[in-house]
């Protein structure tokens, strides 16, 4: 069965997410850190939707035209903010290395680092991995060479993403970090952003985010394609993460836009409580003597 993509009512949500978020932010500038917290609180959960809508965009549902999918994505990267073009060639490495050895955070083998395991995971859940995005979008856009040196060729994870970067994509990388900084400028002289305040609601978002980032993964079976769950979510949250809950659904068929997946939701596994998976989290890493699968040549399609 094939699904329209929702065009219309994504640019309709990318125009809302955008006018919530300076709102919040004009807002939250001149008022007192007590206030810009639980605005910035607010504002995470607006950007959980926008980080939803790029999401569509790296598997080109976003919008039908590809052009027009890639300019609404970087637009939506804008306000993450990092660089939509990173986020689609590594989300990519995600769906042909899910629970392979490259994403394998929550286990660790005999003979692994454990405290640094230990790190990796806690970095995670609360938040700190989230400036390591942006950061790595500057790092790119300035010389995608400095990714590639020992460090990064040594570790499991970023031996394989910053593999992926063609000259074509370091020149649309470095073409939407420029759009940001310009961006982000403006806005920032426009609203006389204060910038430890703005710097307080976005640590709000990197937490919402990045503790979200494996809550459907961790744990799961060494399978590629279901190595994955669907989360029990409540209605409101649902509409949050534009179905995103429904991640063993996305996994088995990626290209299927987001109003798809609670249509397909019932033919797949059955969800699992959102908060009974989360906490489980917080215990730590766990040891494993398991092999990992092989990384699939390309994504699943249709």
């Amino acid at each position: 069965m094939t699904y329209p993509i929702a065009h219309r009512l994504n640019l309709a949500l990318i125009a809302g997410v955008y006018v919530s978020v300076i709102t919040l932010l004009a807002v939250g500038a001149h008022s007192p850190w007590w206030v810009a917290l639980p605005l910035g609180v607010a504002m995470s959960f607006i950007l959980l939707t926008n980080y939803a809508l790029m999401h569509e965009a790296m598997h080109d549902v976003l919008h039908p035209h590809p052009k027009a999918n890639r300019v609404l994505g970087a637009a939506c990267g804008i306000l993450f903010p990092a660089s939509f073009t990173m986020f689609k060639i590594g989300h990519g490495v995600h769906h042909r290395c899910n629970r392979t050895d490259h994403e394998m955070f929550d286990v660790y083998y005999p003979g692994d680092n454990v405290a640094l395991k230990y790190g990796q995971w806690y970095g995670l859940l609360t938040g700190l991995y989230y400036p390591l995005v942006p950061l790595g979008s500057i790092l790119l856009a300035i010389s995608p060479r400095i990714l590639q040196t020992a460090p990064f060729r040594k570790s499991r994870t970023s031996s394989l993403i910053f593999r992926a970067y063609d000259r074509d994509a370091v020149m649309n990388i470095r073409l939407e970090i420029i759009a940001s900084v310009a961006f982000w400028w403006t806005l920032t002289q426009a609203l006389d952003l204060n910038l430890l305040n703005l710097a307080l609601m976005y640590a709000c978002f990197g937490f919402n985010w990045s503790t979200r980032q494996y809550v459907t993964h961790a744990f799961t079976p060494r399978d590629v394609i279901n190595g994955a769950l669907n989360l029990k979510v409540g209605r409101l949250m649902g509409w949050i993460l534009l179905n995103g809950q429904w991640d063993l659904v996305h996994h088995r068929k990626p290209w299927l836009p987001w109003i798809a997946l609670s249509k397909e939701g019932p033919t797949s596994e059955p969800p699992v409580s959102f908060w009974t998976q989360y906490w489980s989290l917080w215990r730590g890493p766990r040891p494993t003597a398991e092999p990992g699968p092989t990384p699939l040549a390309d994504e699943p399609h249709p």
